[in-house]
Order: structure tokens, then sequence, then C-alpha cells
């Protein structure tokens, strides 16, 4: 499987307007930043890590009346009508197509390896188009609402989910066995190399995976949502700091720079295990 090329994507913010403040919004909180500001962060303050202070919180604020109950039937509803960045909808066919050009041989695959709950990404008109998607999830009740995350996906979490692809432990079955991923594989027996890994990503919880995939010869790059311009200095600083080579704004439409950029790489991937596969 040595001509396979995996794009891996974060979520909020990359693909999508953030998708967690829009279901707070649709579930009734009447307002999502202060929820941010005064309900997360005191529990950041007080030393949790921000996801499961956020998942906590959004418990908390359902069982409180604050909003409609957090049901794993709402958050579906929501994920199925929540807004994509431009682009998004064809991108996974524009890639296909540009990897295929380029070496008839190249399998290209698509991962989600994001912060946000699982019940809502599962549900997004997109979700059908990756291999896999790891993030978040809640545990519910006999009611049938949530009542306790049981897996968080932040941070070095994330780069778990790189060694799953580069084992080719993907599918139910390595879901249910947490120690899966820890099984020693020979260099000639991974199914795909960090080398042959682009991702996508553009928050905090990227940078351990900016940092694996550019120190293992892969293809980082992060995006910045132009309407939240509170984060270009966040986005900015990925560049400054040597994580990514590249930033772009969170528009895939066809011909934009993000756009381009991604069938570039697929491109020049493919082309790459092509040559390789040859000179064997």
């Amino acid at each position: 499987m040595q001509d396979t090329i995996a794009m891996v994507f974060d979520f909020d913010d990359t693909l999508a307007p953030d998708t967690t403040s829009g279901l707070l919004a649709w579930l009734g909180i009447k307002d999502v930043p202060a929820f941010w500001d005064r309900q997360v962060g005191p529990l950041t303050d007080a030393g949790w890590d921000p996801v499961p202070a956020y998942l906590y919180a959004m418990v908390q604020a359902a069982r409180q009346g604050q909003c409609r109950p957090l049901t794993r039937e709402a958050m579906a509803e929501w994920g199925a009508q929540a807004p994509l960045h431009p682009g998004v909808d064809d991108l996974f066919d524009r890639l296909l197509d540009a990897a295929r050009t380029a070496n008839a041989r190249a399998q290209l695959e698509f991962y989600v390896v994001s912060s946000g709950i699982g019940d809502v990404l599962r549900a997004t008109a997109i979700a059908q188009r990756f291999t896999a998607i790891w993030c978040s999830e809640l545990h519910y009740d006999d009611r049938g609402e949530a009542s306790f995350p049981r897996r968080v996906v932040s941070f070095t979490d994330k780069t778990r989910y790189l060694f799953h692809i580069q084992k080719g432990l993907v599918g139910p079955e390595f879901d249910r066995d947490p120690f899966a991923v820890n099984r020693r594989i020979s260099a000639e027996r991974l199914r795909v190399p960090l080398s042959h890994m682009i991702f996508v990503g553009d928050g905090y919880t990227d940078i351990p995976c900016f940092s694996l995939i550019e120190q293992h010869g892969g293809t980082p790059i992060a995006v910045y949502d132009p309407h939240r311009r509170d984060k270009w200095h966040r986005a900015f600083d990925f560049v400054r700091e040597g994580r990514v080579r590249t930033l772009h704004s969170a528009n895939y439409a066809p011909g934009s720079d993000l756009s381009n950029t991604l069938e570039m790489a697929t491109a020049s991937l493919a082309r790459e295990l092509g040559a390789r596969a040859a000179a064997r």
C-alpha cells in the first residue's frame, strides 16, 4: 500500500465554521460567547484541559435547563444542517482527480481527527467521504441525554490517530482496542508512512500533528477563517514558529489558493510515489 496518500483534516474552523458553537446556538444558548467565557473559561482557569472543559460545561448547561436536552438525535439533526466552508462539498472529487491524473495507481484517502463532537460530525453532509472520523465522544444516560465524555481528542491525543493511519489500524475493532496503536510494526509494513500524509488544521490542538508531520517529511497546511480576525494572530504564529510551511484562508472553492495548494501537494506526492514504484 505504499502508493496510498492520507489527507487528514481537523474539522471545526478547518472544513466548517465552528460546529460546536453552532450547536450551542441551535440548542438555545442565548449568548454563545458568554458561554465560552463564563462557563468554560473558569474551568480552564482552574486547570481543566479545554476539551473536557467544554464538554462538561455543555452537559451542565443542558441539565440546568439553559438549552434543549443534549441528545444524540439533537446533535445529529444539527450536524446535518451545519454549514461548510466554500468549496468543501466538491473538494474531495477534485483531489481524487488530481491524484489519479498524476499517478493512476495512487490511492487517496481522507480522514478527520478533531476535538469536535462525533455525533455532530458523523451527521454532516461530507461525513461519508472519510475513511474514518476520530473525535470527542459523549456517553448517554437512560434518558438518552449526554452525561459524561467517553473520549476526549485534543493536542497530542490527535497524533495517536495519525499512527492508526500509519499502521493501517482503521475500523471499529481498533476503536474498541485502545492499546492496538502501540503495536510495533516494521517500516516495510507501514500502510501509510507519515511522509505520505497531508495534514490540514487551524488551531492550537493541531500543533502536535503539524510538528509530527513536518518532522517526518509530510505536508502540514494551516488554514484560518477570514471572518475570525480575532484568531488571525494565532494562525500566523504557526508560520512564524515553523509549525507549517504554508497558510491559507479556509476557502476551498476551485481556483482558490488553498484548493490549488491541496491539489498541487496531492499531485506532487502521487508523482513521487509513482516514480519510487517504477524504480523498484
